[in-house]
């Protein structure tokens, strides 16, 4: 490996936007994410809907679908 062109590797922390911290090693520095795999849907089970201007609804009326 050459020296001097890699990036310092160091602990840091990853903080979630639910209040979840996990520490870990990276190249940056204290890191922030929305979602991780406490709050993250596919991991709790808990699927958020998110409806932008009635898309959902469009498509179930155009498929013939009813909503629940």
């Amino acid at each position: 490996m050459k020296e001097g062109i890699h990036p310092k590797y160091q602990q840091t922390t990853i903080k979630c936007a639910c209040g979840e911290v996990i520490e870990t090693g990276s190249t940056k520095k204290d890191i922030r994410v929305e979602i991780c795999s406490k709050c993250h849907p596919y991991f709790t089970g808990k699927q958020k809907l998110v409806d932008t201007s009635g898309r959902v609804d469009k498509f179930n009326k155009k498929f013939g679908l009813r909503s629940n």
